[in-house]
């Protein structure tokens, strides 16, 4: 008797067109699986994903719309055995946190082997959870560290738009000398030397987006 391989079924998701042709180009030499969708965007991919299910799905987090982690809520809402990998250029811990939170199965950079990748795809197919070894280190590196707060987020974000503490308290309708303390805060959570080492400490952690 002979038993036919059974295929996975990916969905790809991201904003970038010449990305998704090129996964789906290395993943069409697979033979045990294909690419039976493709998303532009967060809210295509819940429709994309309604319409035909997949195995699993490679989600990007950064997209204009409904992000990407936003996309793993709804789409885990809905189905909550979907399988989704992370796929993304982005290795903050902050953000790897919350898409591991989301129901993320899978955090993987883009720079990795297609093999790898591949790999990744069959192993998450399979049931298990799969970090690549830096970004575990990273998020290792930063277990112990102290949490920002919303507010001190709030602050930061808008430190990063090159705001003043005046323009800042203005913005968040609080007083000068708040802002200033929060900024204090900040500084010592992150480590920072100084507002702009904060500014790059955060973008880097995942913690705000310009």
């Amino acid at each position: 008797m002979i038993f036919s391989q059974r295929v996975i079924s990916v969905l790809l998701v991201d904003d970038h067109s010449l990305f998704r042709e090129g996964i789906a180009a290395l993943i069409a030499n697979q033979s045990d699986m294909k690419v039976i969708g493709e998303a532009c965007n967060g809210a295509e991919a819940v429709e994309r994903f309604r319409s035909a299910p997949a195995d699993v799905t490679l989600m990007d987090l950064q997209m204009p719309g409904l992000s990407g982690i936003d996309a793993i809520v709804a789409i885990r809402a809905e189905f909550p055995e979907a399988k989704i990998i992370a796929l993304t250029t982005y290795s903050g811990d902050v953000l790897v946190q919350r898409a591991l939170a989301a129901g993320a199965r899978g955090y993987l950079l883009k720079g990795l082997p297609f093999k790898d990748l591949a790999q990744s795809i069959r192993e998450v197919d399979r049931g298990l959870k799969i970090i690549q070894p830096e970004i575990a280190t990273g998020l290792a590196d930063h277990a112990t560290a102290r949490v920002l707060t919303v507010r001190e987020i709030d602050v930061i974000q808008a430190m990063a738009g090159g705001n003043s503490n005046r323009r800042i308290a203005e913005t968040l309708l609080i007083n000068e000398d708040t802002v200033k303390g929060h900024v204090k805060n900040i500084l010592a959570k992150l480590g920072a030397r100084d507002r702009t080492h904060a500014v790059v400490l955060a973008l880097q952690r995942g913690l705000i987006q310009l």
